[in-house]
């Protein structure tokens, strides 16, 4: 049974009026006796029923960040980064956070109504028919590390685009001219966005980039190791290839260690994402840095302004930085 108001006010020796208001406004409690509820409330494992206070008001103050990226986990280290921004922004709104990948919110539609939320924060690769459902039951909902032609939703991205763009002209005044791309089957967005720009700066330095310098993987190491090795196994190899993210880049440098070559003399190599991976393999990563706190800080305060009526941008961009490191 879970312990109530009653039981508190008993362990910790104060009034239940004492207890309520250490919660509901604890700067007028002194600090003992908030120290004593306190205490006792972690010893009963009592929280206040948020839901009943705010009821009273017609609010829940309770959103929800979903992980919209196939066969992901709560875990997944990049959106992992962006939660735990997500978090602590929430706390300090005073907002009650549910997190959960979108394949385990979908499952457990039939208490998706007990879960009260009045926004959403959907990460990666959100699908329509879950974004016309929240719309449809007036849930706030702010992308984050997407966008979605064809809803007029507010997101939050990194710089895509100018962050290949570093990287690219980061190779380039390293002196290369043979520079090839392993694209990742990531979300169609940033997938298209990385893309577009290796192609752009490219032409822009008269280098046209054939599918001879494009290559495609799923982002797994062995996928892209696979991948690199057709690519420097032809007879004019690059001398530099951009991975999708790091995942993809460590998979390079793994082909490149098989054939022999040295990194970066023979072979430069740049990631995307700056994870931890970056600091793990040899020789360190270079890497295009996506700054997933901002991002995640950013996507509780557009959420925060639709929940309030208030003006949020469409698009907001959080610039990319790129991390040097020996692999270049």
């Amino acid at each position: 049974m879970d312990a109530t108001i009653y039981d508190v006010s008993r362990l910790s020796g104060v009034s239940t009026a004492t207890v309520s208001r250490t919660f509901s406004d604890p700067g007028r409690v002194r600090e003992a006796t908030r120290r004593k509820v306190f205490e006792a409330a972690e010893i009963l494992h009592y929280s206040p029923n948020a839901i009943a206070r705010a009821m009273a008001r017609q609010r829940t103050d309770k959103i929800a960040f979903l992980i919209c990226k196939k066969d992901a986990t709560i875990l997944d280290e990049f959106y992992a980064r962006i939660c735990e921004s997500i978090m602590r922004r929430a706390i300090q709104s005073d907002r009650q956070l549910v997190i959960s990948t979108a394949a385990d919110w979908a499952q457990a539609a039939s208490t998706a109504q007990n879960k009260q939320v009045e926004g959403v924060i959907l990460g990666g690769s959100a699908q329509a028919d879950m974004v016309s459902e929240f719309q449809s039951k007036n849930i706030a909902v702010v992308l984050v590390n997407h966008r979605m032609p064809g809803f007029d939703l507010p997101c939050v991205v990194s710089d895509e685009y100018g962050g290949m763009c570093l990287a690219v002209e980061h190779l380039l005044r390293r002196g290369h001219r043979s520079i090839a791309m392993i694209a990742g089957r990531l979300s169609p967005y940033i997938a298209g966005e990385r893309y577009n720009a290796f192609l752009r700066v490219m032409r822009e330095h008269g280098i046209e980039a054939g599918a001879g310098h494009i290559g495609m993987c799923d982002p797994t190491v062995e996928s892209a190791a696979s991948a690199a090795r057709e690519l420097l196994s032809r007879e004019n190899r690059p001398t530099a290839i951009l991975g999708g993210n790091d995942v993809i880049a460590a998979g390079v440098l793994k082909a490149a260690l098989r054939l022999g070559l040295r990194v970066p003399e023979d072979l430069a190599v740049v990631g995307f994402d700056d994870s931890t991976i970056c600091g793990m393999v040899e020789p360190e990563l270079t890497s295009v840095h996506i700054d997933c706190r901002r991002i995640g800080e950013l996507g509780v305060d557009c959420l925060h302004a639709l929940l309030n009526g208030e003006e949020c941008p469409p698009v907001t961009v959080v610039p990319a930085a790129l991390r040097v490191r020996r692999s270049s």
